[in-house]
């Protein structure tokens, strides 16, 4: 493999003129937004460029060594360079042009030179976001799903329940736990307390659960700051570092319960509608899918993905005081839909 660079600073004229195909004479780097790209580093590079696009995103392996460890854990950098380059053109959903992808598994250095939607507005988890624009996620991630039907299509995708996933979630949870209850102690409800202890024994069934068929294609980070809205209604996914197979109802939990607002979520039975999209485009291929078993999964999903917040708020380093709220928001959204839906009695 050619060499490629691996930090901003690493970034030259001449470099970027052989990735991009087209003349670059002067680049100008800038950080992209505050507590954006928690695994990896994200910027923004200015192009001076004959026939080229006047600006791109450039990601980059994170300078946080333990969430670098994170990401290598999952191969989360390798899993977005081959989605780049094997997967993205074949979806039905817009996605970013990549204009360079490369990955080292030795080293875990990696590069994406990625299209920047300028035209498009970056959401926001901590803000949250409208009931239309929620809408909107799920309809674009219901297509999704449906036009991925049991993921035949990717044979080198792997599962979300692998050895290594289930292995880590069960380390970062033991591990994130204990800062959560010293930490965020007034967002954990009483009923979260004691699934806590049972929760890393769970783990593995919940997985198990999870990635029984029927599965499809899961973007596995289905929030806010990772989805892009375009003034049409359309919606763009970015971050496809953890794309894998699951269970359907894995991208529509982790959005719904760590990224909707709670009265936004109380508006609207979205689940429903989810469902509803995703019936009728499988009904064409003769695919019955009951909004019961749905349900079921949703619930058992939004269970096991509180150790993604767990794992963020608790053992990652957030960097900043956004990267905090980022924490605060996506564990409290989490530990209160759980509540609500008595999901915690799973572990029993």
């Amino acid at each position: 493999m050619g060499a490629f660079p691996t930090t901003p600073d690493a970034l030259t004229n001449e470099w970027l003129s052989g990735a991009m195909g087209v003349p670059v004479s002067q680049h100008r780097v800038e950080g992209f937004a505050e507590g954006t790209g928690v695994i990896g580093l994200v910027t923004r590079v200015h192009l001076e460029a004959e026939g080229g696009p006047q600006s791109v995103i450039a990601k980059f392996p994170s300078p946080a060594a333990e969430n670098r460890a994170v990401a290598a854990t999952y191969d989360m950098y390798g899993r977005e360079v081959r989605f780049y380059q094997d997967i993205a053109e074949k979806l039905p959903m817009r996605t970013a042009a990549c204009y360079f992808a490369a990955h080292d598994p030795e080293s875990q250095d990696f590069v994406l030179l990625l299209e920047d939607l300028v035209e498009y507005r970056i959401g926001d988890q901590v803000a949250g976001c409208t009931l239309e624009e929620a809408r909107a996620v799920v309809d674009a991630i219901a297509a999704l799903h449906a036009a991925t039907w049991t993921g035949a299509q990717f044979p080198g995708l792997q599962s979300h329940a692998s050895d290594m996933q289930r292995d880590g979630m069960i380390g970062g949870f033991q591990l994130g736990w204990p800062v959560v209850l010293e930490q965020f102690a007034d967002l954990v409800p009483d009923a979260a307390r004691a699934a806590g202890e049972k929760m890393p024994g769970a783990i593995g069934r919940l997985l198990e659960g999870m990635c029984s068929e029927p599965v499809c294609l899961s973007h596995a980070d289905v929030r806010l700051d990772n989805i892009f809205f375009g003034a049409d209604g359309e919606v763009v996914l970015v971050d496809w570092q953890s794309a894998c197979t699951s269970a359907p109802e894995q991208d529509l939990a982790y959005f719904l319960t760590q990224s909707v607002p709670r009265d936004v979520l109380s508006r609207e039975d979205l689940v429903s509608r989810y469902h509803a999209n995703l019936s009728a485009s499988l009904a064409k291929d003769g695919i019955d899918y009951p909004i019961e078993r749905c349900r079921e999964r949703y619930r058992l999903c939004a269970l096991y993905l509180l150790c993604y917040a767990v794992v963020i708020a608790g053992t990652l380093d957030m960097g900043n005081e956004r990267g905090q709220q980022l924490a605060r928001t996506l564990l409290g959204n989490s530990l209160a839909a759980l509540d609500e839906m008595n999901a915690f009695e799973l572990l029993d």
